[in-house]
């Protein structure tokens, strides 16, 4: 068993339905310290890509290249933007192959991490989604066993939600409450925690 498009439909279905739960959550989180648009972006986002998944190519990177000018489509915020670098980034490590290994998922995360960074202008330890991403890769790495991976992956980001709930955030329209953050989740690392558990 490897990753194929038929578990990129899966993943769409899962995170819409969590999201439709879950959006106004995220907004209000959101709202705190940033734009307040994040559940709204997601959830258009999600949306966009439900009503595409099952035109979307056998070839997962074309897939994935297709889910990225969706969301370009449809959610136009910084999150938006970080997550089409995301797909678009394991769309290039896929490109032309109708499977993926499920050990290489770390990896695609890590790249990914590092293309949102050049994206973003942000740093890991800043206090953003990169650190729930990083924390996913280093903690499922290793592994190739699907059930496996997602359990050591959601361990990372619960981890990486406790270390950093206490540090300020330094990026950002949240840098500006910097003080008022300590205390508080990152949206954008609640948000992926969403995304991660309704895997």
């Amino acid at each position: 068993m490897a990753m194929t498009t038929a578990s990129l439909r899966h993943a769409i279905g899962r995170n819409l339905a969590a999201l439709e739960t879950e959006a106004e959550h995220l907004t209000s989180l959101d709202g705190q310290i940033g734009d307040g648009d994040l559940g709204i972006t997601l959830l258009k986002a999600f949306r966009e890509l439900d009503r595409i998944k099952d035109t979307l190519p056998e070839d997962i990177g074309a897939a994935l290249m297709q889910c990225a000018g969706a969301v370009s489509r449809v959610s136009s915020s910084s999150f938006g933007t970080l997550l089409a670098t995301c797909l678009m980034t394991v769309a290039k490590q896929t490109k032309g192959h109708t499977s993926a290994p499920w050990s290489d998922v770390p990896d695609f995360l890590e790249k990914s991490v590092n293309a949102m960074m050049l994206r973003g202008k942000a740093n890991l330890g800043d206090k953003t989604v990169m650190d729930a991403v990083i924390a996913a890769s280093k903690s499922a790495a290793g592994g190739d066993d699907p059930a496996e991976l997602l359990a050591a992956a959601k361990a990372g980001v619960d981890a990486a939600m406790v270390e950093f709930r206490d540090k300020p955030n330094r990026i950002g329209r949240a840098r500006i409450f910097a003080e008022r953050t300590v205390g508080m989740d990152d949206p954008g690392m609640v948000a992926f925690k969403v995304m991660v558990d309704a895997l």
